[in-house]
């Protein structure tokens, strides 16, 4: 229980969280936010930059062992939520709300997913949410698995090795940027969510239009 308590007091205090919990505790949670309904609100982009980073600095962590870990837990998250969609099938869109679910989510990765069809399962890995649920929505589709684990293993590396690196050559460049890591982690908080946010304003743009039609 106490341990419990600990991991989600630390929850975002990435630092801290992976000087406690090393790759255990990153593994868990690049599992769950890429694989698992329920993982929507668990760090991602930030908490691989910070990885990076803490990494470079000659923290708990290797960037190698990093990389490796964080893949195959990438790769098996979003197999995960492709067999959860698989075979719950589109029931899974009547599903109630609550604190785990949001059928709005599923919703908007769903159109994600119209526009982008099958690569969706790679650009989704660098948006936030959407990564979370755009492997369900490719399971519900009954998108054949063969392809979309092509899709899922380049978008898994690709997602990690880019974070975790851009953390760990900041850190090697950049002198003391540990001691400035709230404002590293702000900065890709703010980015990562831009994708999200340019989809929101053409949504509510092209349904300005229809009204005006």
């Amino acid at each position: 229980m106490e341990t419990i308590q600990h991991f989600f007091s630390n929850l975002y205090r990435f630092d801290e969280l992976i000087r406690w919990g090393g790759y255990f505790v990153l593994v868990i949670i690049v599992f769950a936010e890429t694989g698992l309904l329920a993982g929507f609100f668990l760090p991602g982009d930030s908490l691989l930059v910070t990885a990076g980073l803490i990494a470079a600095v000659d923290g708990p962590v290797h960037i190698v062992w990093l990389n490796l870990f964080l893949s195959l837990a990438a790769v098996a998250g979003d197999t995960t939520g492709y067999w959860i969609g698989y075979y719950v099938g589109p029931r899974i869109f009547n599903r109630e709300d609550s604190f785990f679910f949001h059928k709005n989510h599923l919703l908007r990765t769903q159109k994600f997913y119209d526009k982008y069809g099958a690569k969706t399962i790679v650009l989704a890995r660098f948006v936030p949410i959407v990564r979370t649920f755009a492997p369900t929505v490719a399971g519900v589709g009954k998108m054949e698995y063969k392809r979309f684990l092509s899709y899922n293993v380049i978008g898994g590396i690709s997602w990690v090795m880019s974070m975790t690196l851009a953390g760990y050559f900041l850190g090697q460049w950049v002198p003391h940027i540990e001691k400035q890591i709230h404002w590293v982690i702000l900065v890709v908080i703010v980015l990562s969510f831009i994708p999200i946010i340019r989809e929101l304003l053409v949504s509510k743009s092209e349904k300005r239009s229809k009204e005006v039609l």
